[in-house]
């Protein structure tokens, strides 16, 4: 697990600066703290650099990246890791294959030339972003992980591509422009990103089951952007007759024991994130399973009694005899590390959760540890949230009586009470576009379209300018594709959607990656392993959510692991207590917004307009603001807040310069 960085000039004969390289290798230090190198391909224009946390293959000096074949023609860069090495390790080797370390990345360079890059990427299982350089056909391949775990950004500016495992990194190469996207500025504010966008002009990610191939022609880069995976629900005419259901949780708890086993290989400890939901406290159980020492899990606990989940952890590890660390938060404290988990995240949060998760990851690093398994992907393969259930029954349901679906849509009233506001909206929230593409909008968005009212009046004048007619439903409903949705089962569709936006842009962002890897810890989700990916895809509705139970499926594949309590309890979205419900929260985040958008720093930032802001929170602390609506402007507050700290952070400071201290600082050097 480690940062990558790169540059690709239209020129081949135009030098790479090796200082700039290393200076984008030491802004993410924090990703790869045991080492840096970097490679030029003098006579190419092309240049890698690469900041290493040592997980497999320790010996620094022999598995120092960039990696370049014996034969000089490929170049390779890798962020992240890919299981199930040592199979095809030795299926290499006994083809003649010579390996050089015992890196699982390694196997890039030998893939490749070999089966070229369609054959090579279906081996490829894992969680990734990949650089690699084919010199004989002078092109570079960008590789993104099928669900988006690791990050990966590019932008082309004068002549010259430019990629990172961080946006950080891009901004410091000093030709990168640093400014906010109108666009994206909205996005923020209202919390869903349009698919492949950033909120900063120009700045671009690869996309999840992507590569980006990128070749010189007539002294211009030529881009394209290919797709190798995605979620392929099956249509509704192909799902055919249902199987016996021991058929589907046979298979399920197959795959899934597999996926465990894999993400516990490396060459250091790796421990378990415990919360009280069942997805976490399965990984635990199938780890303790396949371990002979007690398991190390680490639990965050809440000092409000309606987000902590202690009780139901702790009842976990002791049944599995794992070793548990609780980590206890107070609630106002969280503000105080907002800033420093902005600078990480690189995109605004609308929960404190992403901050707890920080605070975490830290706590973990200190004790001794840099791999965990985590429960991420559960909900999304197995239709665990609120919202898909409010879809499935809402639009899946057409032979439902008057009667039954009132008695339905009552359930729904009353469940996840809790998360109104955040996770389901306070009333029905229609968007034409994405009606006319999926045939309803799909609940998790609801929320954040509706939070999306207030947005324009947030926003200054210039930008509010710039996005004068603008539709973001139709935005993030035009970046999907379409042939993946239509004819789906609505709860496929729901999923789809959901995975598209909320998994990739949030939960794998701020609630994952980019928090762990803040204090160099890697996040290995079993859950999202695409062979178990490709199972789930074929599981009925019905497997997924029976009568009134969420991830049927997964409960009854792991009845035996889970304690009665959490075999038979609702699904909890694991969050962060929004500001408004602690007044010693809601003192921290004013502090921070006294700061941040007082009337010169929002003048000086340019973003928003002051008499918006104002307008806000008076309609939160308005006596006949409901709580639901409350929760909602908690997260817009928090998204003004987070813009004006990343113009603070991105825009307003001299990042290459911040870069090159850091290597310097570091002993980094070209």
């Amino acid at each position: 697990m480690c940062g990558i960085a790169g540059v690709m000039h239209a020129d081949p004969q135009k030098p790479v600066d090796p200082n700039t390289l290393v200076a984008m290798a030491a802004i993410q230090h924090h990703r790869g703290p045991d080492g840096f190198g970097y490679e030029v391909q003098k006579d190419r224009g092309v240049g890698f650099s690469h900041a290493r946390l040592t997980i497999i293959d320790l010996d620094e000096n022999r598995a120092r990246q960039p990696f370049v074949s014996a034969d000089k023609q490929l170049m390779l860069a890798v962020n992240g890791e890919l299981y199930d090495y040592k199979r095809i390790r030795a299926d290499l080797v006994s083809r003649g294959a010579r390996f050089r370390t015992k890196s699982d990345s390694e196997m890039v360079l030998h893939l490749y030339p070999r089966l070229g890059l369609e054959d090579m990427l279906p081996q490829l299982r894992g969680e990734f972003g990949i650089a690699l350089y084919d010199r004989h056909r002078d092109r570079l391949m960008l590789i993104r992980d099928r669900f988006g775990v690791k990050p990966l950004y590019w932008t082309e500016v004068n002549g010259t591509l430019v990629f990172g495992s961080e946006l950080k990194v891009l901004f410091a190469h000093p030709e990168v422009p640093r400014r906010f996207e109108a666009q994206g500025l909205y996005h923020q504010l209202m919390q869903t990103m349009v698919p492949g966008h950033t909120a900063f002009d120009g700045i671009h990610q690869v996309k999840p089951g992507h590569c980006l191939i990128i070749e010189r022609s007539h002294g211009k880069l030529q881009i394209r952007d290919e797709r190798y995976w995605d979620m392929d629900f099956p249509l509704l005419e192909e799902r055919g007759q249902e199987r016996d259901e021991d058929f589907y949780i046979e298979g399920i708890r197959e795959t899934l024991m597999e996926s465990v086993q894999l993400r516990l290989e490396a060459d250091v400890p790796v421990a378990c994130y415990l919360s009280g939901g069942i997805d976490s406290c399965i990984t635990l159980g199938l780890a303790a399973a396949s371990q002979q020492s007690a398991v190390k899990a680490f639990t965050i606990g809440f000092d409000n009694v309606d987000y902590d989940e202690t009780a139901i952890a702790q009842e976990m590890a002791q049944s599995v005899g794992a070793d548990q660390d609780i980590m206890r938060l107070k609630a106002e404290h969280l503000y105080d590390n907002l800033v420093e988990t902005l600078w990480h995240a690189e995109r605004t949060i609308y929960n404190t959760l992403g901050v707890a998760k920080l605070l975490m990851s830290r706590h973990v690093n200190q004790a001794g540890y840099r791999v965990v398994v985590t429960g991420e992907g559960s909900d999304e393969l197995f239709g665990g949230y609120p919202s898909f259930r409010r879809d499935m029954f809402l639009h899946g349901l057409d032979t439902l009586s008057p009667a039954e679906r009132a008695s339905w849509q009552q359930l729904l009233s009353e469940s996840n009470q809790l998360f109104s506001g955040a996770m389901l909206a306070e009333n029905e929230w229609r968007d034409p576009a994405l009606d006319k593409l999926v045939g309803f909008t799909p609940s998790c968005l609801q929320p954040w379209l509706a939070s999306a009212i207030h947005t324009p009046g947030l926003m200054s004048e210039s930008m509010r300018d710039q996005i004068h007619g603008y539709e973001p439903g139709r935005a993030i409903a035009e970046a999907l594709d379409g042939d993946m949705i239509r004819g789906r089962h609505p709860l496929d569709k729901a999923q789809y959607v959901w995975i598209k936006t909320m998994l990739e842009g949030q939960i794998l962002t701020w609630g994952g990656d980019r928090v762990d890897m803040a204090n160099s810890m890697e996040a290995r989700p079993p859950f999202l392993d695409h062979h178990l990916a490709e199972r789930a895809v074929h599981l009925p509705p019905s497997m997924r959510i029976k009568g009134r139970t969420e991830k049927y499926v997964l409960r009854e594949a792991m009845k035996g692991l889970l304690p009665k309590v959490l075999y038979e309890r609702e699904k909890f979205a694991f969050m962060a207590p929004p500001a408004h419900t602690d007044p010693k929260k809601w003192a921290a985040m004013r502090a921070l917004a006294d700061q941040y958008l007082s009337d010169q720093a929002i003048q000086d930032a340019g973003l928003l307009d002051v008499n918006g802001v104002k307008a806000l929170f008076q309609l939160h602390e308005a006596a006949d603001t409901s709580a639901s609506t409350q929760v909602q402007l908690d997260a817009v507050i928090n998204h003004m807040i987070g813009v004006q700290v990343l113009h603070h952070q991105f825009v307003a400071q001299d990042i290459p310069a911040l870069a090159r201290k850091r290597a310097a600082e570091l002993g980094w050097a070209a």
